[in-house]
């Protein structure tokens, strides 16, 4: 399909710079598989689940991924900025530099005041290894393992969505904001979204209801946040995220679906990550390793009958996804309602609950 049929009008003032107070007071806009549209709240989730539905969260954490750094090349030093987006191994990171028309294999790059630190462990050093298309380079830390990641966590920065980082600086409070209640796995570089609708009190009236939650990792890169290039989808090539779901989880999630249950994935992360799991047999399977799967309309869901997602940048992969998931004109129809209806829109936005369409375009 053409890229641009995914395009739509976004005024600015749409855009959430903060969250809704309390996380689960924000917005939620029902679409059910034939286009009808209701106005609901995340807390409403309670009333429009069943006993027997499992919640499927992401607990990723989310790291903080934005580095400044200087780099030093034959006596001259020039500032240049990273986002780490996905790890290669113990000391070494993908990551998109700004500008990375600074940068060539085998500079040297500084993070923060090292030679002021006491402990070596908080120093940062890396040296660029490789410099790939789209300004992603290979990153090669003097650091690796637990040593490196206490030092990222002890340099970096929280790596807010650029079109809240290009409104506002990063607040205290975002250190919170930004990640979920159930978060415990670092890795991601950005938040999976939906979950961060969920509170504590949320889950457990959930639970009381005989709403259960399996837990699923994806950590999130990125490369969410790129925009398609290309002018026909099939010419789109995602970023690898890497991922698992346990054959612990994968069995709950068969004996919820035999007796009549519905799998509710929190997010597009989780979506994917499911999907990717039935890729081989068509059948849920325990996965873990990197996927890239894309979706677009047309594709058909072998996991996920019901989708948690906030609302998405336009000619965006996940405005693809969630036009796969319910139709294409469906979510026409239900964007323009949101827009209409002053929704609020991306990562500290409201959420949609979707209901899988038959036709899946």
């Amino acid at each position: 399909m053409r890229v641009d049929q995914f395009d739509f009008d976004l005024p600015p003032e749409r855009i959430a710079l903060h969250p809704t107070k309390p996380r689960d007071a924000a917005r939620l806009l029902v679409v059910q598989p034939d286009g009808n549209l209701a106005d609901k709240i995340v807390t409403d989730l309670v009333d429009l689940l069943d006993p027997g539905d499992v919640l499927v969260v992401n607990d990723t954490r989310v790291i903080p991924a934005e580095l400044q750094g200087k780099r030093h090349r034959d006596g001259n030093v020039a500032t240049v900025s990273f986002n780490l987006h996905k790890r290669v191994d113990a000391a070494t990171w993908a990551a998109f530099a700004r500008p990375a028309k600074r940068l060539k294999p085998g500079d040297r790059l500084q993070f923060g005041q090292s030679q002021d630190r006491a402990c070596a462990a908080q120093s940062l050093e890396a040296t660029v290894a490789g410099i790939e298309d789209g300004g992603q380079v290979i990153l090669k830390f003097d650091l690796s393992g637990a040593f490196l990641d206490e030092a990222i966590k002890s340099h970096g920065a929280m790596p807010l969505p650029p079109y809240i980082g290009a409104k506002r600086a990063l607040e205290e409070r975002d250190l919170k904001d930004y990640q979920t209640v159930y978060a415990q796995y670092d890795g991601a570089v950005a938040a999976p979204t939906a979950g961060l609708h969920f509170t504590d009190d949320l889950l457990k009236r959930l639970e009381n209801k005989g709403i259960s939650t399996e837990r699923v990792t994806l950590h999130v890169g990125a490369g969410t946040f790129l925009p398609v290039k290309a002018e026909d989808t099939s010419d789109h090539k995602m970023h690898a995220e890497w991922g698992e779901v346990s054959a612990k989880t994968i069995k709950r999630l068969k004996a919820a679906k035999a007796a009549g249950g519905r799998i509710v994935a929190v997010g597009t992360t989780s979506l994917r990550l499911l999907e990717s799991a039935c890729r081989k047999t068509g059948d849920l399977q325990p996965f873990s390793g990197d996927t890239d799967i894309f979706i677009t309309p047309g594709y058909t869901f072998k996991a996920v009958d019901i989708l948690m997602t906030n609302f998405h940048l336009p000619r965006s992969t996940l405005f693809m996804l969630v036009s796969a998931f319910s139709g294409f004109e469906t979510m026409q129809n239900a964007y323009r309602h949101a827009i209409e209806n002053e929704y609020r829109f991306y990562s500290y936005g409201d959420a949609s609950l979707l209901f899988r369409s038959e036709e899946g375009v």
